[in-house]
């Protein structure tokens, strides 16, 4: 969006709403929010677009789930649970391959416009023929380019049916649609606003699918509607009349970029922001201490782990993977740095999904990772890059990383970046090194196992764009169990499967878990209705009121 579209969104938001966000950019003003706004200090750079065809980040995931909607959803009190959402009902046919869905009666998307099975079958045709990093989700069911139109179809305006290539296990499938990807888009809107596109070898249709449009326009039907985003600066959501639920309490919602822990704690005691929500243990430590502030906190799905990229001809001996995790002071980063916003976690799956293991057999030992590295044929040590997100906490614990590592006669060059440059970059396979967070895209043990296990074409032209692929671990065996883990309808048999990837992945691969994420929040005791979900794309702000 250029700066004139920006200035021009600012003049639909109305003056008061206006001024409010033009002090929100300004770095050091402060003033009191809007009685009828929701300001939250948020990290948001590593949004690359909001079309839910193609948002494959966190944050974004907190976005679309507050302007868009699926079929079905996560039920966020109990989420071995799924409910519908657009649904009101659906079944499954004998044999396990067909599922049909009942939308609800009179459902409107923001525009106005009837959402009907077309809009959904159309969501699903999109996402598929669009090929984007979330489309695996969708494709892992047999959906094509050639035939989603016939597996993913209206029957009438009220049923859509999925028909799925093999009999998976049903919350699987179900699980699966509740992530992102799933969202339904108002086709009408979408295609208005489609751009003609030349069809190629590597793309083959006449049509964006009004994918450029969405990288910062609308079309979905959640209790927010997506006003604007500035990249690095702000994301402004206004109440959705038209929503089917509980009517948002406050007219709008701002996301305010702010990186650095200290200057949200600073602008949420002056009262410049609602919401801190990237806090450090000592600001969060500060903060619980104030009066007129409170925190919260929740377990999430999501894991933070580095990645040592298999085409480095050094990162790819077994023996130097096997090191840099006797490299990690696990200990130490547990008490200091993500003390109170994480624990320390090893293995892929987070606590609380099925087959999910707690074992923690790396702790820092020197000694142990140089007689590896000589066995590696490395014991002199090696130079490295890793890119960082130039945010806490992952900045922080590469710092650490970086002299362990030097212990052992390893020479890390940190690279920083902002979220948009570091995921594109690892996205494209040219890193040697990466750190980041992994959340669950659904809750779903196949949503970890897939990412971290499964790889069923190491090329660069491969399409299932995993971690383990963006990693070059060529992993056949790994992907056959991952595969036959989804057949399996004992649900022991499967936790079965899952521990036992977990333990191989501990054990070979390139990816050092280090800790499992619990979110944290601090907030102005203003606020009402405030509180973090299981995952981001349950951190709902609809319920959030001001006294």
């Amino acid at each position: 969006m250029t700066m004139n579209a920006f200035n021009r969104s600012l003049r639909v938001l109305g003056a008061s709403a206006a001024l409010s966000l033009m002090m929100l950019s300004a770095p050091n003003a402060f003033a009191a929010t809007p009685a009828d706004t929701l300001v939250e200090g948020f990290a948001i750079d590593d949004i690359i677009t909001l079309d839910p065809g193609e948002a494959f980040e966190l944050t974004t995931a907190e976005i679309t789930a507050n302007t868009y909607e699926k079929l079905v959803t996560l039920d966020p009190s109990d989420t071995s649970k799924v409910i519908g959402q657009l649904a009101e009902s659906w079944t499954i046919s004998e044999d396990g391959m067909t599922y049909t869905f009942k939308l609800k009666p009179n459902l409107k998307f923001a525009s106005g416009n009837p959402i009907t099975a077309e809009d959904v079958a159309f969501s699903f045709e999109r996402a598929v023929k669009l090929d984007k990093s979330p489309a695996f989700l969708l494709t892992q069911f047999g959906l094509k380019g050639d035939n989603v139109t016939e597996k993913a179809k209206a029957v009438d305006a009220g049923t859509f049916t999925l028909t799925v290539d093999k009999p998976y296990a049903p919350s699987f499938v179900l699980n699966v649609l509740t992530a992102t990807v799933a969202s339904v888009v108002d086709k009408k809107v979408v295609m208005a606003k489609a751009k003609p596109m030349k069809p190629t070898d590597d793309y083959k249709y006449d049509t964006d699918f009004g994918n450029e449009f969405l990288k910062t326009g609308y079309a979905g039907s959640g209790p927010f509607k997506v006003l604007t985003w500035k990249a690095n600066e702000a994301v402004v959501l206004e109440a959705n009349p038209n929503f089917q639920g509980e009517k948002p309490k406050l007219k709008r919602v701002i996301y305010r970029y702010m990186k650095e822990s200290a200057s949200q704690r600073l602008a949420l005691e002056n009262g410049d922001i609602d919401v801190a929500r990237n806090l450090e243990p000592n600001d969060l430590k500060a903060i619980a201490s104030k009066e007129n502030l409170g925190t919260v906190s929740a377990p999430k799905g999501t894991v933070y782990y580095i990645s040592l990229n298999q085409k480095n001809a050094n990162l790819a001996k077994p023996e130097v993977a096997e090191a840099f995790k006797y490299l990690m002071d696990y200990d130490a980063i547990g008490a200091t740095i993500i003390n109170g916003i994480g624990k320390v976690h090893q293995t892929f799956l987070p606590e609380g999904q099925l087959g999910a293991l707690s074992d923690t057999p790396y702790k820092l030992d020197v000694a142990k990772a140089k007689e590896l590295l000589a066995k590696a044929g490395l014991k002199d040590g090696f130079t490295v890059t890793m890119d960082v997100r130039n945010t806490q906490p992952v900045t922080g614990i590469a710092e650490a990383f970086q002299q362990t590592l030097a212990q052992a006669g390893i020479k890390l060059e940190i690279i920083p970046g902002d979220g948009k440059q570091t995921l594109t970059k690892y996205r494209a396979r040219q890193h040697d090194m990466y750190i980041g967070q992994w959340g669950s895209d659904y809750f779903d043990p196949n949503s970890n196992a897939e990412t971290f296990t499964f790889n069923p074409d190491n090329s660069d032209e491969g399409k299932n764009k995993t971690l383990a692929w963006r990693n070059a671990w060529d992993v056949p065996e790994l992907t056959k169990q991952t595969q036959a883990a989804l057949l399996e309808k004992d649900t022991e048999k499967r936790a079965e499967i899952y521990r036992n990837l977990q333990k191989e992945v501990l054990a070979k691969s390139p990816f050092l878990i280090i800790f499992q994420q619990v979110e944290v929040a601090g907030h102005s005791k203003k606020l009402k209705g405030f509180k973090l979900g299981p995952s981001f794309d349950t951190n709902f702000v609809y319920t959030v009121s001001k006294e």
